[in-house]
């Protein structure tokens, strides 16, 4: 499909953390955008943030989006459409809360998609790094992961041990599930239709995602994911004591900016059309943040500074990025870029 590089774009979970910021890249880029949110009352804080964009920016109430032709109205107009929400319970207590509704929202997205086929040209979904490869420990041998690799294990522990599954394994196997669904969809109907279906599929492939807050979280007890694991493990310190956390072992992110901008240049960038595509911007140790978070206050626990050597940092797994790098070309932000902003967000907001 040829790129897109205007018209209106629908961007499903608008008032999420990952999809405010995503509305403001395609809005400064001229793009109409079209949000999906669960209710009205989700809606006047997207508004009054995007405001001086007037009439550019509308959004659609879904209070269901599970259900067959929810997405129906939303779709109707739209160029292409970036799929970003989706359930991000990361410790639930059964698998049905978080598996069914991640693949049936996916289902009911890319079915009223083919309804208007006449007018997408292309749908990106938001995957997760946690498809690819099972969550490794510190004694498991360290190892690359590319586009190619699938966590099977994780989506066959969940069948093997139903409401008895390990929590850390669930959302692992909804992000698995629900990406598989989305290609097997596509393939599917593409060969009904002799190869014809009219619009191609991108899926980006993140790591953390962190950085500053758009949305409306205004309390840490709003906070989910990797951003409330950035809240207490920099701001609270809470791997005082595990020397292990904070300076051996390595983990990979992306600034939550320069996400927003990989899914607008997956939007104008023709090449990346059906391709699944890593996003990783930087490797990081906890006790790294924590050194640049304390430039900028005084307020949080100084870790073990002494203690971290980048010679000696374990990386279970590294995420092979090249491919989105050479198609995308997004430059990422530094690590001292991503840790201020996000610390001075955080005294704006009282947390510090």
């Amino acid at each position: 499909m040829p790129s897109i590089t205007s018209g209106r774009v629908l961007v499903t979970g608008a008032n999420g953390y990952a999809a405010t910021w995503i509305l403001k890249e395609l809005l400064e880029r001229g793009f109409q955008v079209r949000g999906t949110i669960r209710s009205e009352s989700k809606a006047a804080f997207v508004r009054n943030t995007f405001k001086s964009f007037g009439d550019k920016l509308e959004l659609v109430v879904i209070p269901d989006a599970t259900k067959d032709g929810a997405h129906d109205d939303a779709v109707k107009g739209v160029d292409a459409i970036l799929h970003v929400a989706s359930p991000t319970n990361l410790n639930p207590t059964d698998p049905d809360d978080v598996i069914p509704p991640a693949i049936q929202s996916t289902v009911s997205l890319l079915q009223s998609a083919l309804k208007h086929r006449d007018t997408i040209k292309r749908i990106v979904l938001t995957s997760s790094v946690v498809a690819l490869a099972p969550l490794a420990g510190p004694d498991d041998e360290p190892k690359v992961i590319d586009e190619t690799m699938w966590n099977d294990a994780a989506v066959e522990h969940v069948r093997e041990k139903g409401k008895d599954s390990n929590p850390r394994m669930v959302y692992p196997a909804s992000k698995t599930l629900a990406e598989r669904e989305a290609w097997e969809f596509w393939k599917r109907e593409n060969e009904k239709l002799g190869g014809k279906l009219g619009w191609d599929l991108v899926t980006l492939v993140p790591p953390f995602i962190l950085g500053p807050i758009l949305n409306d979280i205004t309390k840490t007890e709003q906070l989910n994911g990797p951003i409330q694991y950035f809240y207490f493990a920099v701001a609270k310190g809470i791997y005082q004591d595990d020397e292990n956390a904070l300076v051996r072992s390595g983990y990979q992110y992306i600034d939550v900016r320069d996400f927003a901008k990989a899914q607008v240049e997956s939007l104008l960038k023709e090449e990346a059309g059906g391709q699944r595509l890593i996003v990783t911007g930087h490797e990081f140790v906890w006790q790294q943040f924590i050194d640049v978070a304390r430039k900028y206050t005084d307020k949080i626990p100084r870790g073990r500074p002494e203690a971290y050597d980048p010679a000696k940092v374990v990386f279970q797994i590294k995420y092979n990025s090249e491919k989105s790098r050479r198609i995308l070309g997004v430059q990422y932000r530094s690590i001292e870029e991503t840790v201020k902003d996000t610390i001075e967000d955080y005294k704006i907001k009282g947390w510090l």
